[in-house]
Formats: structure tokens, sequence, C-alpha cells
């Protein structure tokens, strides 16, 4: 747990950044399948790096990905993921950006058959928020028999880059976990649902 300014946070919410995404963003129950689909694409270029660096880099992909709108991204072509992979403001992974464009079409899929991709990631958690008991002192999980048997599902509907660690961060920040440390005065608000 860190304090400042006369709160109890999660440890690792330090800094410009992570502090206003942590207090404002994360853990928050989110049903827009666009935001969603921004949470999934972001969270996959986080692999193997740091969550700030991603946060640094979220409105430049917001402008590559045309505001994480899957209709459009699902549309790009060779052309439109070699100008994603010329921006300076995102992460200029190949697979990465592949994988989006991968990912907005089996996103579209999922809308088609489940009716929202928000409905089929809901579903998991039975459309409810788990609320683990998370021990101020206890290290953080990064994967878990859930987020493996998303992963599994979300790879047999077409997508990529989501294997369980990125998916059990998904989760945390979609607020389908209410992660937030024991103790850090978010965990209560997102329980409450603010």
């Amino acid at each position: 747990m860190i304090e400042g300014p006369d709160r109890l946070r999660c440890a690792w919410a330090t800094g410009p950044l992570l502090r206003p995404y942590h207090d404002r963003e994360w853990g928050v129950p989110e049903h827009d399948d666009r935001r969603l689909f921004e949470l999934l694409t972001l969270e996959g270029a986080q692999a193997g790096l740091s969550w700030a660096t991603v946060l640094r880099r979220r409105n430049g992909y917001r402008r590559a990905f045309r505001d994480f709108d899957p209709r459009a991204v699902a549309a790009f072509d060779a052309g439109d993921v070699e100008r994603c992979l010329a921006d300076p403001g995102i992460i200029r992974h190949r697979q990465k950006v592949e994988a989006t464009v991968t990912n907005a079409r089996a996103l579209l899929a999922v809308q088609r058959r489940e009716g929202s991709f928000d409905r089929y990631l809901w579903r998991f958690v039975d459309g409810r928020p788990l609320q683990p008991d998370r021990a101020a002192a206890a290290p953080p999980v990064a994967r878990t028999p859930l987020s493996e048997r998303m992963s599994g599902d979300l790879r047999r509907q077409g997508f990529r880059f989501v294997g369980p660690t990125i998916c059990h961060a998904l989760m945390q920040a979609a607020g389908l976990v209410n992660d937030h440390e024991a103790g850090c005065f978010r965990r209560i608000e997102v329980t409450r649902g603010g």
C-alpha cells in the first residue's frame, strides 16, 4: 500500500500516469464494447512492457486505431498495418498491431453471435464482478484458472495476444474482478459501483 495525499492506494499506483489511472479507471466495471476492445488491445500491447509505457501512448493508440471502433479496425488492410508500424505514437510491434486487426474481426464475430462483446466477457464472471480477498501484503497474482479459461476461449474465437496473464489484466482493468488491495480507498468505492 502507498499513501498520498491522505489516501491509501494499491502499491503500484504511483506517479503522474498510474495514480490517476488507478483512482479513476482501473477496476471500474466496463460494459462498452469499444472501451473493452481498447482495454484488450492495450493489455496486449503491454506484454513485456510497463503499464506506464502503454498509458503514455494511449492517445496514439486511439488515433492509430480509429478510437477503437472495431468495424473500422476490422477493415484495416496491409497498408493500414504499415501505417501503424511507422507511427511513433504506439508500440511498433508487428505481431501486436496485426493482432489488433485480427481481434477487431473476432470481436465483430462475437458480437454477431452473442449480441455484444460485453455480454460474452461478463459471462465468465456470471455478470457480477468477483471480489477476491486481496491482502495488502500479498504478492500480485498474474494469472488465475479463470484467466486461463478465458484465454483458451478467446483463442477459440479467433483472438490473438490473449494469454492468461493478459486476460487477468483485462479482467482487473475492466472490473470483472475487483483486485484493489485491502485498505485501498478504491476497493470499497468500486465494490459500491463508484
